[in-house]
């Protein structure tokens, strides 16, 4: 199939369908492997620029650090010290398109940087006003100091002790994982298809030149072809597995850093204004956010060499996070009352080996393979679109498609609207009608999932039949924020959601039991005490 012909508006969201679509043979113009945050959006860019776009990942979308980020939109205020202004710029201007372009899901969040010294605001407001200046027209506000009274007025529970004043400033926030279903969703509309559960075995190479892949589908165990023009790797902190199947004994590139959060409960962090830390005691930036009901902390930074898919907080981190709570709260957590601290890897490039990996770029590398292999790495949420169009535009030129300009920039994604529904149907944007109407069709949907979390049942059937969740850890930690909201209530329901994706895919009771328990065992993890 030639470049031109781009493939009708594929409109069947269920993974059978997306995994037809797959299989149907013929050449892809762009076969992207990893569907996290730069995978989809490279994805969402190639498919509306009329490309050809198939994406698989080997689990679920966003499984991997795209759903363990701080729930930030921001230009990186620690970038701006250190003197990176480009990176700055270009963050700040990709927040504000995710104002824009998505603004069900992601939206303008108010800082306070409390001064505890005599320099910190002369020091920090200069600075910070500089960064809302960056933003140029699409900044959200201009930051200003603060008095004493003014910075426990806006944030309640600073510790007050020694507290001179503050600082107040503007980024952003939004949902990680609900950002990445929604250009999943996107991308669908676009024509393109995406398929969870769908391993990359093996890259198929002819004259030494890769042209597609085998991939796996791991739910039912057969293997297939795919055949396309452009193969980009975009699997964060795996991409030199995927590099090293093109060229055995490569390099490696990435150098693997893991931050840790925790989700602790609203009266820790009360109103709307978060608290930004800008220098902890191993440099990093800390932060305490109000999100989706609950308070997010975080986070370190721990240089790491083994890889996991779903990495432990270390105790290290853990002590770390308590110490600068009971230091800058009034109030700090017990251990017993963390709800959920999940760690996640960043893909950070490599530098020299007694680098640390708070003073490695965030910014985003490509690299091309001597096969044609595209490789991205590096970036940020933030970033996610720039860094779509920066590598579609690479492996266009490479491919020779038709060149066609990006379009993304003010494209504005699946469900977009300013009148979302309320808490927790917002993350939906225009699909929140729907996802109501569903609940309210059997009596049994319209139940919460449970006491402690702002969901109802029949967000697990449709999370199942719209948004490809194969299983319960997919609806709990993933479409729904559970896991992370509730560590403990979301292990409590986890036999009731697995009897709905049982009745909704034709499992029987033994796969029931076995997911009840690979949850459970999961959910363990996200618990300090």
């Amino acid at each position: 199939m030639s470049p031109e012909s781009v493939s009708a508006p594929n409109t069947d969201p269920r993974r059978d369908a997306q995994l037809s679509l797959a299989r149907a043979g013929g050449t892809w113009d762009v076969l992207i492997i990893g569907g996290g945050a730069t995978g989809l959006g490279a994805a969402v860019d190639a498919a509306a620029r009329g490309y050809r776009t198939l994406l698989v990942e080997k689990t679920d979308f966003g499984k991997g650090t795209s759903s363990r980020a701080t729930k930030l939109a921001h230009g990186g205020v620690r970038y701006l010290a250190q003197g990176n202004i480009s990176l700055v710029f270009n963050a700040l201007h990709e927040r504000g398109r995710m104002f824009r372009n998505a603004p069900h899901l992601a939206h303008p969040l108010p800082l306070v940087v409390p001064a505890y010294t005599w320099w910190s605001q002369p020091f920090y407001g200069p600075g910070l006003l500089f960064y809302s200046v960056l933003a140029g027209k699409l900044g959200v506000g201009v930051s200003k100091i603060v008095s004493r009274a003014e910075a426990l007025r806006l944030a309640p529970t600073l510790n007050p002790n020694g507290l001179r004043g503050g600082v107040v400033y503007w980024d952003g926030q939004f949902d990680d994982t609900r950002y990445a279903m929604t250009l999943v969703r996107t991308l669908q509309d676009r024509g393109g298809v995406a398929l969870n559960y769908a391993s990359v075995v093996g890259l198929i190479k002819e004259g030494g030149k890769v042209v597609g892949a085998r991939v796996r589908d791991t739910e039912g165990g057969v293997e297939f072809e795919v055949r396309a023009r452009v193969v980009i790797n975009a699997t964060g902190v795996w991409v030199d597995d995927v590099r090293q199947m093109d060229e055995p004994g490569a390099r490696a590139t990435v150098a693997p850093s893991q931050g840790i959060h925790f989700i602790i409960d609203k009266r820790f962090l009360p109103g709307d204004h978060a608290i930004m830390i800008p220098k902890t005691d191993d440099g990093r930036v800390l932060f305490a956010l109000p999100w989706r009901g609950a308070v997010v902390v975080g986070t370190t930074d721990t240089p790491v060499k083994q890889r996991d898919e779903d990495p432990l907080a270390l105790e290290a981190e853990t002590e770390f996070l308590f110490a600068h709570m009971k230091r800058y709260l009034a109030a700090a957590p017990e251990p017993s009352e963390v709800k959920s601290v999940f760690a996640g890897l960043r893909p950070l490039v490599k530098a020299a080996d007694d680098a640390q990996t708070k003073t490695l770029s965030r910014d985003h590398t490509i690299m091309i393979g001597n096969s044609g292999l595209v490789t991205i790495t590096g970036g940020k949420w933030t970033t996610y679109r720039h860094m779509g169009a920066d590598v579609i535009n690479k492996a266009a030129a490479l491919a020779g498609l038709p060149e066609r300009p990006s379009i993304t920039e003010t494209m504005t994604l699946h469900g977009a609207t300013r009148e979302p529904l309320d808490f927790p149907l917002d993350v939906y944007g225009t699909d929140g009608a729907a996802v109501q109407t569903l609940c309210q069709s059997r009596p049994e949907w319209a139940r919460p999932l449970h006491e402690a979390l702002p969901y109802r049942m029949g967000e697990v059937v449709w999370a199942v039949r719209q948004e490809m969740a194969r299983t319960v850890e997919d609806v709990l930690a993933r479409r729904t924020r559970s896991l992370l909201l509730d560590a403990r209530a979301s292990s409590s329901v986890a036999p009731a959601i697995a009897a709905v994706l049982a009745a909704e895919l034709g499992r029987d009771a033994a796969w029931e039991r076995e997911q009840v328990a690979q949850y459970q065992a999961l959910a363990r993890r996200y618990l300090v005490a």
